[in-house]
């Protein structure tokens, strides 16, 4: 139950922030909270923050799907077994997170008019884009500083660049936070498992 509604709420936040911004926000446009924080419009192709890996938009959201299943039966077979629930609880909010954005993906390019130079309407089949063509959408910015590297660095001396550069959202903030959380405090948790699990089918034999 902890983990359907864990869930249930990034989704659901995930979803609402990104649907405000999409129907209020033209693409590009930024508002400045603070120094240090903006929320700036952007969509890509990519899996989190704006990275691109594959051209073929479909493999791409087919891919995404099938780590959601393959994720759903794993933190089933983690709650069966009574695993630690730190640990079944960021395996669910990475799940969270991989769905939000297949949401995008599969759905707003058909519900949502396109966001350049105007603010888009919800328009079912009217959409930017077929089934499965969409584009997630970002907004979180939070250029920490600017910097310009000495003269002397090899290569890249005197570059000038923001910390950190990177736009996303509340479901890529969901999987990273997890992911980050899993290699800190349960890695050492895994590997256990897995030598236990090695040394059971070891015994069988």
């Amino acid at each position: 139950m902890i983990s359907s509604a864990l869930i249930l709420g990034v989704l659901l936040l995930d979803q609402i922030v990104k649907i405000y911004v999409k129907t209020h926000f033209y693409l590009g446009e930024s508002v400045e909270v603070t120094s240090w924080f903006n929320i700036r419009f952007v969509e890509n192709n990519g899996i989190a923050f704006g990275v691109e890996i594959f051209s073929n938009k479909i493999f791409l959201t087919i891919l995404r799907i099938l780590a959601v299943i393959g994720l759903g039966f794993y933190l089933r077979n983690l709650i069966k077994k009574n695993e630690k629930m730190g640990y079944v609880l960021c395996v669910a909010a990475i799940i969270a997170g991989a769905f939000g954005n297949i949401i995008d993906c599969v759905f707003y390019g058909y519900c949502f008019e396109g966001s350049l130079h105007q603010v888009a309407q919800f328009a079912p089949g009217e959409g930017y884009a077929p089934l499965f063509y969409g584009r997630v959408v970002d907004m979180l910015h939070f250029p920490l500083f600017s910097y310009t590297l000495p003269e002397w660095v090899p290569f890249v001396g005197g570059n000038s660049g923001t910390f950190f550069s990177p736009v996303f959202n509340i479901a890529d903030s969901a999987i990273t936070v997890s992911v980050v959380v899993i290699l800190i405090w349960y890695r050492n948790y895994i590997l256990k498992e897995e030598q236990v699990s090695v040394t059971s089918e070891e015994g069988k034999k």
